[in-house]
């Protein structure tokens, strides 16, 4: 009796300190909701991002066999872009501080909303819906799953950007692998409705509540086999739980991201500036490849570089990101003057530089949070991710605005 109440006792060092010598939890329970974090955050990563590529691309296919005037490439573009970039422009001013569980329910219905609209269009309005649903979907989901790692281990954001990853490459090989084996558009997009379903159930039944923050991971937070989200009502208080930082606060937090903002601007505008400006312009007629398939090429492998740096962050960590953008610029300026001079040889030479965009990319993406994550204060976390999410979307609309006119003035020109 006595030897069992002594060790769970405080006994004082030479220090006078206290120590504490409560057993500590199983390490198979901490263990097991690591890796159902782990899981949770990859799956919402790969839902999130992978509906709105399914459904971009089987909206361009609608609306190619709808009886339209003109090009509606810009149309589609813009309800691409706009709805997301005003849901990420409001996130640092409250957005973030909205309950977690209506933001999650909001992002999955208007994803099986998107799917929905563009599987039973007849117009080119409703498709052009289903455009906005996605954009919504996917940027909304963003902001908020990207501050929902402010209350898990730094490791999350690493799952959760590989997951992001995954859903290009996966998302357009599934639409085109269904497609190409005799499905429809419509039956195609109404097969996928389980996506919006599995990020709902991801959240809900296999994330684990957060518990005391350990943004760096190596000490074990999780202190018991927690329940569930949707189980713990005591957990839906934690993440938004603190008081709202000042507008002063807010500030401060801002110029101390413009160093990782502005680079991440910078990489996604060239990355897109290329995407949607040249790539349609690099063209061989020195290969088997039509011009169709070489745009697919482009796309595919494209993606697969971004997957790969998304998911390179337990083996490659990058501080200074200002070094990929430079990078990023080159690749833009170097297949620009291609484009205009024509002076590769091979599109095997541009297929390396492609991916080599790809690997810049998705490694500017994951490096950027993760070097947040570490270097911003626990009561700031949440609100310095959110922030952030506008780095990418920013880049992209920026891109937009030059990219799509000189692309119309090249072809023009030849």
């Amino acid at each position: 009796m006595g030897g069992c109440a002594g060790s769970r006792r405080r006994l004082s060092d030479s220090e006078g300190e206290e120590t504490d010598l409560a057993p500590r939890p199983p390490l198979q329970d901490s263990q097991g909701a690591h890796w159902k974090n782990a899981v949770g955050f990859w799956l919402l990563g790969l839902c999130n991002n992978f509906s709105y590529v399914v459904m971009l691309s089987a909206a361009h296919d609608i609306l190619s066999h709808q009886r339209t005037p003109g090009n509606q490439s810009h149309a589609v573009l813009l309800a691409d872009i706009l709805p997301t970039l005003v849901i990420k422009l409001l996130a640092p001013l409250g957005l973030h501080l909205l309950p977690y569980s209506p933001r999650v329910l909001t992002s999955g219905i208007c994803a099986a909303g998107s799917f929905l609209l563009v599987a039973f269009s007849h117009s080119v309005t409703i498709s052009l819906c289903g455009v906005v649903l996605a954009s919504i979907s996917s940027g909304l989901g963003e902001v908020t799953f990207l501050s929902l790692t402010a209350f898990y281990p730094r490791a999350v954001i690493s799952c959760w950007s590989s997951g992001t990853g995954g859903a290009g490459l996966l998302g357009a090989l599934s639409y085109l692998g269904l497609t190409q084996a005799g499905l429809s558009p419509q039956h195609t997009l109404l097969s996928m409705l389980g996506i919006p379903a599995l990020l709902l159930a991801s959240y809900f039944l296999l994330l684990t509540s957060p518990g005391p923050q350990d943004p760096g991971g190596e000490a074990d937070s999780d202190t018991s086999a927690r329940q569930p989200l949707i189980n713990n009502e005591a957990s839906e208080s934690k993440p938004g739980s603190g008081s709202p930082l000042s507008l002063q606060e807010r500030w401060t937090v801002f110029k101390g991201l413009l160093h990782y903002i502005v680079p991440l601007v910078l990489v996604y505008f060239a990355e897109y500036f290329i995407n949607q400006g040249l790539f349609e312009l690099l063209f061989f007629r020195n290969t088997f490849l039509t011009h169709a398939e070489q745009y697919r090429w482009y796309q595919m492998l494209y993606q697969a570089g971004v997957f790969a740096s998304r998911s390179s962050l337990r083996c490659c960590r990058i501080r200074h990101t200002w070094v990929l953008a430079l990078l990023q610029c080159l690749n833009l300026a170097f297949l620009l003057v291609d484009v205009w001079l024509s002076y590769l040889p091979s599109i095997y030479l541009v297929f390396l530089i492609i991916m080599f965009e790809g690997l810049l990319g998705g490694a500017a993406y994951v490096n950027t949070f993760h070097n947040i994550a570490l270097e911003t204060s626990d009561e700031h976390r949440e609100f310095a991710m959110a922030t952030a999410c506008i780095s990418d979307t920013l880049g992209i609309s920026l891109s937009g605005l030059l990219a799509l006119p000189l692309h119309d003035f090249l072809c023009q020109l030849s």
